[in-house]
């Protein structure tokens, strides 16, 4: 294996027992004890694998944002040293809610930022999916 850390290690079988998969997983990798990828984040409690907030578009985006925070934290790092992020959307009309509230947590961040609509994500409850990379400070 190599010498990067993996945040929160799982197997998609237990993340998705509905769904006959059987890949590991990592929510974040810290690469080098640099740089930290964090893989995409929906409304679902980690610790329970519970969705929330269905239908609701900017609920999703805050619970998202706190999980996104909660992930750099452990990996040593802070929303403020986030460098890029990726927004999955399952529908254009939820880009103001989504982006709206994304923005209350990256007042002066400045990320470079890409926005995609793709027509489902991993769940039908979920509406949004932010994946994040970020740098851990000296």
């Amino acid at each position: 294996m190599s010498s990067h850390q993996r945040i929160r290690p799982f197997n998609t079988r237990d993340t998705y027992p509905e769904q006959n998969l059987d890949n590991d997983l990592s929510q974040g990798v810290v690469a080098r004890g640099t740089m930290v990828f964090l893989r995409g984040q929906v409304s679902q409690d980690l610790e329970t694998r519970e969705s929330l907030h269905v239908g609701d578009a900017a609920r999703q985006t805050e619970k998202t944002m706190a999980n996104i925070e909660m992930l750099l934290a452990e990996a040593g790092s802070e929303l403020g040293h986030i460098c890029r992020i990726v927004v999955y959307l399952t529908d254009i009309s939820h880009r103001e809610a989504v982006y709206r509230e994304m923005g209350k947590w990256l007042v002066g961040v400045h990320p470079c930022s890409t926005g995609i609509v793709v027509s489902a994500l991993a769940r039908p409850e979920w509406l949004v999916e932010i994946e994040a990379t970020a740098v851990i400070p000296d």
